[in-house]
C-alpha cells in the first residue's frame, strides 16, 4: 500500500515556493533567468482591481467572480505581440495539458489577458486561443484600456525590456480571487502546476 505523505505546512510552501520562484526561469533555451519585479509568495495575498474583462467569446465579464472559487495561473499577453508572447501560449499549452491529467484534481483555469485593449477584440482573443490549443479552463480576456493600467500596477507586470512592454512571468491568484504568487520570467509548466497546487492548498486551509 502506499504511504500517503505528510500534509504540508503552510511555512514549508512559502519556503519551498520562494526557493521555487529563483529558480524556475528559462524553460527554453536561452530565456531570461532574471524576472521584472518581485518574486515567489505575497504575503498576505493582494486583492486585484475591480475590472470588467471582454471574453474571447464576447462575454463582458467581472474579474472577481471569474476568479473565485479556483486557482487561476494569468498570464499578460497581446494577440500582436511576435516576440515572448508566442512562447508564452506554448508554456501555457504545456502547463494546461499537465493539469489535465494532473491527480489529485486541482480546481484550475488559465487566464490570458491581453495589455492591448485598442488592438485585441473577441474575435482576435478567439483565434490566439484556437492557434494555442486552447480547451474549455483556458480563458482569454482583454480590459478596458484605462483598467489595463490598474491591473499591470497590480500585478507590477510591466517592462522597460524589449518591444512587448510586459513580463513573461505567471500571476497565481487564490480562489478568493487574490493574487497570491509571482513566478520567474517563462517559467516551467510544472513549475505553474507546484505552484497551482501550493496556493490551492493554502487557500483551502485559510478559508
Amino acid at each position: 500500500m502506499r504511504t500517503q505523505p505528510a500534509p504540508m505546512t503552510r511555512r514549508a510552501w512559502l519556503r519551498g515556493l520562494g526557493a521555487l520562484a529563483a529558480g524556475t526561469a528559462g524553460w527554453v533555451a536561452g530565456a531570461p533567468a532574471q524576472a521584472h519585479g518581485e518574486l515567489g509568495p505575497l504575503t498576505p495575498p493582494q486583492p486585484l482591481p475591480d475590472l470588467v474583462l471582454t471574453l474571447h467569446d464576447g462575454r463582458r465579464v467581472a474579474l472577481a467572480p471569474l476568479l473565485r472559487g479556483r486557482v487561476t495561473a494569468l498570464q499578460l499577453m497581446f494577440t500582436g505581440c511576435s516576440s515572448v508572447c508566442p512562447l508564452q501560449g506554448a508554456l501555457f499549452a504545456q502547463t494546461q495539458a499537465q493539469l489535465s491529467t494532473s491527480t489529485p484534481p486541482l480546481p484550475w483555469q488559465l487566464l490570458s489577458v491581453s495589455i492591448d485593449p485598442l488592438g485585441d477584440d473577441a474575435r482576435a482573443l478567439a483565434a490566439w486561443r484556437q492557434r494555442h490549443g486552447a480547451g474549455a479552463r483556458w480563458l482569454a480576456g482583454v480590459p478596458a484600456l484605462a483598467e489595463a493600467d490598474l491591473l499591470l500596477d497590480r500585478l507590477r507586470g510591466r517592462s522597460s525590456r524589449g518591444p512587448d512592454r510586459h513580463t513573461s512571468q505567471v500571476f497565481v491568484i487564490d480562489a478568493a480571487g487574490r493574487l497570491a504568487f509571482r513566478t520567474a520570467e517563462l517559467a516551467d509548466p510544472a513549475a505553474i502546476v507546484t505552484a497551482l497546487r501550493g496556493v490551492a492548498g493554502v487557500s483551502r486551509r485559510s478559508a
